[in-house]
């Protein structure tokens, strides 16, 4: 237990995570630019669940929650580098946690100036805060995006990332490039997490769940990419979660065995690695639909179409390190998981 900053706590996993920590008693500090680049009111209501009234959130000002002692809130933009100092030098964080980035894919091919400013520039001011307020580790946001034009399955940290198909991939790798470098140099512990397509309660509503399930119950036809021949290494929040906090407690040392005539792309001297966080068991798209529709009990309207710019057939994470190293075994069933969407989404919008 510590002082963590959890950067992202409007969004999905950094809310998920944050509740997690805070009831295990670390001291948190949340922060999040709360953009709208996906409807508000589910962020609200994030903010709402850990004690933080949106309507009293003042961006530079730290807000306390009414419901956990421990926990306060900050808006705040990752490229703004001077509060991004100030927080840092005021709080002492022991450890940090990032996970705000401009999230999406298909997103990046309309808008990559926001990708550079969020995800690189934010970026390196978080590295660079870290490294002068003497951070004990900072785990970060990766993708299994970054993965690219790799078709070895299951995808490994022990693979090479070279070739990336979106922006938004390609600024994932750089910052395990410019985590590698602080590393190195400064001698600064950081761990990046390759998250691998993450669902569950209060998911994005620009992810496939979210999108599938609001428009069958419109009675709206679902597009189906790729013809239906994609499969996804579908991960549930709480696995998620589970693998996250084990990082953050563990931070790496260092592999002794690393070797520059034969890099291994995962790992390095320095304190510096990389982990898959995923399922270890891709699921194919039409059984991903199916699912949704045993669950909700109505059958979708499907427009099959060709792949879009920037997305992959398939991805399979080989979470094997994750399991050696910190004995990260994730638990939760398809079926489980899609249900536990539904129910909150009903809930949520009144279905």
């Amino acid at each position: 237990m510590g002082k963590v900053l959890i950067t992202g706590t409007a969004g999905f996993i950094g809310y998920h995570l944050a509740l997690r920590m805070l009831k295990r008693g670390d001291e948190i500090v949340g922060l999040d630019v709360i953009n709208d680049y996906y409807d508000i009111s589910v962020k609200h209501g994030r903010l709402k669940n850990t004690g933080i009234n949106h309507e009293q959130i003042e961006y530079g000002k730290i807000v306390s929650s009414s419901i956990f002692d421990n926990y306060r809130f900050i808006q705040l933009k990752l490229e703004d580098q001077e509060n991004v100092n100030k927080l840092f030098k005021e709080e002492k964080f022991d450890t940090v946690i990032n996970l705000a980035a401009q999230a999406g894919v298909r997103y990046s091919l309309e808008n990559p100036q926001a990708y550079v400013e969020s995800n690189i520039i934010g970026f390196v001011n978080i590295l660079e805060a870290c490294r002068h307020n003497k951070v004990k580790h900072l785990s970060y946001a990766s993708s299994s995006s970054v993965y690219g034009l790799n078709e070895t399955m299951p995808f490994s940290i022990h693979h090479n990332v070279d070739h990336p198909i979106s922006l938004y991939a390609a600024s994932k790798k750089s910052n395990e490039l410019m985590a590698h470098t602080y590393s190195h140099l400064f001698d600064l512990p950081t761990t990046g997490l390759r998250f691998f397509t993450v669902y569950g309660p209060w998911g994005r509503p620009d992810m496939a769940l979210f999108l599938f399930t609001k428009a069958i119950l419109d009675g709206k036809p679902i597009n189906i990419f790729n013809n239906g021949e994609m499969s996804r290494d579908f991960t549930y929040i709480d696995d998620i979660v589970e693998g996250v906090v084990r990082v953050n407690d563990n931070p790496p040392s260092g592999n002794p065995d690393w070797n520059g005539s034969k890099p291994d792309p995962g790992t390095a001297k320095s304190p510096y690695t990389v982990y898959n966080i995923g399922n270890n068991s891709p699921v194919k798209l039409m059984d991903f639909v199916s699912t949704i529709e045993n669950v909700l009990g109505l059958q979708a309207e499907k427009n099959f179409m060709p792949m879009q710019p920037g997305d992959v057939a398939a991805t399979y994470a080989d979470v094997q390190d994750l399991i050696t190293n910190l004995g990260y075994e994730p638990k939760t069933s398809l079926e489980y998981g899609v249900k536990a969407f539904i129910e909150w989404y009903r809930e949520f919008y009144k279905v």
